[in-house]
């Protein structure tokens, strides 16, 4: 029998309002100016120290190099002294760039917890640094222990946030927001402003390079027309040229254009236009460092740029937004995560779900994870970490693809209550309910209300096909395939358009059709499995038998574990479709176990 070791020193058990206090997104900030950041976080923790925790009843239990843990004997001290410490780095905040500025989370919980001389411990002690991950820029929120201590409306304004769900926490926990009496929440809920975390672009009118006057016009027609094919794309936010127009000739300035109109972005360049023929070249700048990610030339006709779909401007469009998601998508990869910025995260998290490896593929969880660890009320993460378990399935790559299908269900739900309107997670939990839970009618519901509530959401226009040709009309399959590639004509993930295009066809009878499109779409991205068996199918009722057991080979080789029982237990296997699939599969020689 063992002897119980005796404790260093004696321990006490305590009852007290703790706040966990950081800086939001801190790392990238000292990636800026590390001196500058140190210096006025200390300047912070001296304020605290002086002038605020003594008039609160507060002390600082322990430092967490960007944050600090705080001890209250009252639930209204340790909220008074939040205010002022926030009020305290919003005037400090004053006439500094974006970039710099500094904005505190606070989290607060009335805590159990043992300390001795060295530190304090418990289960609530860590409770309380999660709580504050549910805190946004210059929030607090709180647990419904200490929120029973304070008085609404005299106290502070008090916003109940429902159940919550934080990270290795089993339980939801019950939280509110808390901010000055008097004042509106920080941030309004999401129902009435959704979190918009998508990378903002700026195109700025191109200088001219000739001297004839005639001439001085197209700069701004280009803009206009770059601007309208941006703008289509679901993956960005495109500033009015009403916005940019004035920054014409400003070039050098990037960084300032960034500050002033809130981009990460700034498209510009110049042209020569001569004898009815332009030339553009082109730059596509992060304004975060001031780099140049992207530079093209491009020449044409000048009357092309008066066309409703010009050639010259679709191509600078499309290969600029590709280099932006592509530049995104690799920091996301070689970046540790509390460095990159939101948006960052989420473009990240989306293109690496279309990669090819399974290590990129997985990387697409985590990033998507820690945005929704940064970002917990906002719909679009749960969004997308939904398509990432219906594509994990799919793609042959889940080796639980139910449980796989209900995560993917449980996320748009809880997108779903964060934001009731979203489009995008509408239109993918009828895609989870069409692929993977063989609910047509479901389905068909959620994406149509995605339709409804914005007949632009382009995703839902491609599920929309997917449904058609699964268990729907096989003539409207193609149609509703197009509509999608017309709304988002500079999607930097076009394969994906292209292999749903490429099932419509071939659900149709267009085998030929069918075929040149998944080759298309396998030119971009040759080891998407869905692509591979789309081709498949039309290969070999096109009768081109040969080509298809290649191809069958070719899929074989990308999953050697795949099987045809395999790919009806994905979920919808009794759909028409799928059977369909499955025979020719079998007939082909595929495994069935």
């Amino acid at each position: 029998m063992h002897s119980l070791i005796e404790l260093p020193a004696p321990m006490h058990r305590n009852t007290k309002v703790l706040m966990v206090m950081d800086v939001v997104e801190s790392v990238r900030i000292m990636e800026h100016d590390q001196d500058d950041f140190v210096r006025r976080w200390q300047q912070l923790v001296q304020h605290a120290e002086q002038q605020v925790l003594s008039l609160h009843g507060g002390r600082i239990v322990k430092s967490l190099g960007d944050g600090l843990m705080l001890e209250f004997g009252t639930a209204q001290g340790g909220v008074k002294a939040s205010f002022a410490l926030q009020h305290f780095s919003r005037q400090a905040n004053i006439g500094l760039s974006s970039e710099r500025q500094m904005h505190l989370r606070i989290g607060g919980h009335l805590a159990e917890f043992v300390t001795d001389k060295y530190d304090i411990y418990g289960t609530d002690v860590n409770l309380t640094a999660r709580i504050a991950t549910l805190a946004g820029p210059d929030e607090i929120v709180v647990t419904a222990g200490l929120r029973d201590h304070l008085t609404a409306g005299l106290e502070a304004d008090i916003e109940d946030l429902g159940d919550c769900y934080l990270k290795h926490v089993k339980e939801p926990i019950r939280a509110y927001r808390v901010g000055l009496p008097g004042y509106a929440p920080v941030i309004q809920t999401p129902s009435a402003i959704p979190q918009d975390l998508r990378p903002t672009i700026a195109v700025i009118p191109f200088e001219a390079r000739s001297s004839e006057p005639d001439y001085f016009v197209i700069g701004e027609v280009v803009a206009d027309g770059i601007i309208a094919q941006l703008s289509r794309s679901a993956d960005l936010k495109v500033i009015s040229r009403l916005s940019t127009t004035a920054f014409r000739g400003r070039n050098d300035a990037k960084r300032e254009i960034g500050d002033h109109l809130s981009a990460r972005f700034v498209l510009s360049g110049s042209y020569i236009a001569t004898g009815g023929k332009i030339l553009l070249m082109a730059e596509l700048a992060d304004t975060r460092n001031n780099q140049i990610i992207w530079a093209e030339r491009a020449s044409g006709d000048t009357m092309d740029l008066l066309e409703a779909q010009s050639e010259l401007l679709n191509r600078i469009a499309s290969a600029a937004s590709k280099a932006l998601v592509d530049s995104e998508a690799q920091q996301s990869l070689v970046q540790p995560l509390p460095r990159l910025d939101s948006c960052s995260l989420l473009l990240g998290g989306i293109s690496n779900m279309h990669r090819s490896s399974a290590q990129d593929f997985d990387r697409s969880r985590q990033v998507l994870e820690a945005l929704l660890e940064r970002h917990n009320r906002a719909a679009t993460p749960h969004a997308w970490l939904a398509k990432w378990h219906i594509m994990r399935v799919v793609r042959g790559m889940s080796d639980k693809p139910a449980q796989d299908s209900r995560r993917a269900i449980e996320h748009t739900e809880r997108a779903l209550d964060l934001e009731p309107q979203s489009t995008l997670a509408l239109a993918i939990q009828g895609h989870a309910l069409c692929q993977l839970s063989g609910d047509s009618e479901g389905a068909l519901r959620k994406i149509d209300e995605a339709i409804r509530l914005n007949p632009n959401e382009s995703l839902a226009w491609l599920y929309k096909s997917v449904w058609s040709s699964m268990w729907g009309s096989s003539e409207s399959c193609v149609d509703e395939a197009l509509i999608a590639s017309g709304l988002s004509p500079v999607d930097p993930l076009r394969y994906y358009f292209d292999t749903i295009l490429a099932t419509g066809y071939s659900t149709n009878g267009d085998y030929e059709k069918a075929i040149a499109i998944a080759k298309r779409s396998l030119k971009a991205n040759r080891h998407h499995q869905p692509t591979i068996r789309a081709l498949i199918y039309s290969q070999a009722q096109a009768g081109q038998t040969e080509e298809a057991r290649a191809t069958l080979t070719q899929l074989l080789e990308e999953n050697p574990g795949f099987t045809v029982s395999g790919y009806l237990s994905m979920g919808s296997g009794e759909s028409q479709t799928r059977q369909q699939v499955a025979a020719v599969l079998r007939r082909l020689g595929a495994p069935e176990k």
